[in-house]
């Protein structure tokens, strides 16, 4: 499961971060991925900073090479 915030604004996506973690965790999904887009990285670096806030999150990682590297964080959700 993943979702593509590329070009939102970061509220934006931010908003739908949220909505979206909140479903995953709800139908009990290990993990998923967000693709945010290498550009200049100010997606990712504020969309890892509402990570490590939110308590449904167990740890996050930068994509594999063959899912998008950079451009993607991987989340992994506690499913407890």
């Amino acid at each position: 499961m993943e979702i593509d915030v590329r070009g939102q604004r970061a509220e934006d996506a931010l908003d739908a971060l949220d909505r979206y973690l909140d479903n995953a965790v709800m139908v009990g999904m290990p993990f998923v991925r967000i693709i945010h887009g290498k550009g200049t990285g100010r997606l990712r670096q504020v969309i890892r900073e509402a990570l490590q806030g939110n308590p449904n999150v167990t740890h996050f990682e930068t994509g594999a090479d063959n899912e998008g590297g950079e451009g993607v964080t991987v989340v992994h959700l506690d499913t407890k």
